[in-house]
């Protein structure tokens, strides 16, 4: 059996402070191959965004592990690059796309001429080759974002982790940074690891769907999206294999939000355990 890039293994993060305890996750575990592209989806306060925290190396978990290649991750890993919903908060605004682009790669202490190589080509590839003297504030949020990404690209991660990377932008702008992302990862065969509140997006984007509980955190299904690796944003989604898949996802979120009521309405099961 081939080895995963990425293995979570029974991780549980717990939150204690001003007299308070909440357990985020519970017993979590999940492996993600190289060059594959897992979505994650789960309802509102699944801890979704802990899980990505942990994973980037952001957060310790309490318990478990989480490995990535040859290596246990206890800070952020350094082939991995992360693409974060608030592309407001993640761009510079007093620097050009250029230098935004090239930050992590002046981080690297990459040749000069390699970091304009590598920006230019990854601003070409997200449809910004005419944008690089520009500041983040004068462009779209969809174009704001393409930035994001290309300098995610630019860093030519192993794996490219994207937390709701798409939920601040209109549908439009949405549906083509789906099918950029889809493009960029088949071009690169760099492993993605993507998180969405959005069934549709899940379905459409990835090649499974791990749906997690609500907290403390589990895995409720492992769904294999068999759907044809070309997609297109009109035919695909009015497939009824989509319709299937989707209406599956749909399935075990609203179990997980009633199982999450009744752990409410019982004061009992709501404590962590």
């Amino acid at each position: 059996m081939t080895r995963p890039l990425l293995d979570v293994r029974h991780v549980r993060k717990v939150y204690d402070g001003h007299g308070r305890v909440v357990e985020a996750i519970g017993d979590l575990s999940f492996s993600c191959a190289a060059g594959e592209l897992l979505c994650i989806v789960g309802p509102s306060g699944a801890g979704k965004t802990t899980l990505l925290k942990c994973v980037a190396g952001l957060v310790a978990p309490t318990g478990g592990e989480i490995v990535l290649g040859d290596h246990r991750v206890t800070g952020p890993p350094p082939g991995m690059a992360v693409v974060f919903q608030e592309y407001g908060r993640s761009l510079f605004p007093w620097l050009t796309v250029e230098k935004n682009v090239a930050l992590p790669l002046v981080q690297k202490k990459l040749p000069r001429a390699q970091i304009t190589r590598l920006v230019e080509a990854a601003l070409g590839e997200v449809g910004l080759a005419d944008v690089l003297r520009a500041y983040p504030w004068q462009l779209s949020g969809g174009m704001q974002q393409r930035v994001a990404i290309a300098r995610a690209i630019a860093y030519e991660p192993t794996i490219l982790v994207m937390d709701e990377p798409f939920a601040a932008v209109d549908a439009q702008a949405r549906a083509d940074l789906e099918d950029l992302t889809r493009s960029l990862w088949s071009r690169h065969g760099v492993t993605v690891l993507f998180v969405t509140h959005d069934i549709d997006e899940a379905v459409y984007m990835g090649q499974r769907v791990l749906v997690l509980s609500s907290s403390p955190t589990r895995v409720l299904e492992d769904v294999a999206i068999d759907l044809p690796a070309e997609r297109d944003q009109l035919a695909t989604r009015s497939s009824p294999r989509f319709a299937e898949l989707r209406a599956r996802v749909y399935e075990q979120i609203q179990r997980a939000k009633q199982r999450r009521g009744d752990a409410a309405s019982d004061p009992d099961r709501s404590q962590p355990r």
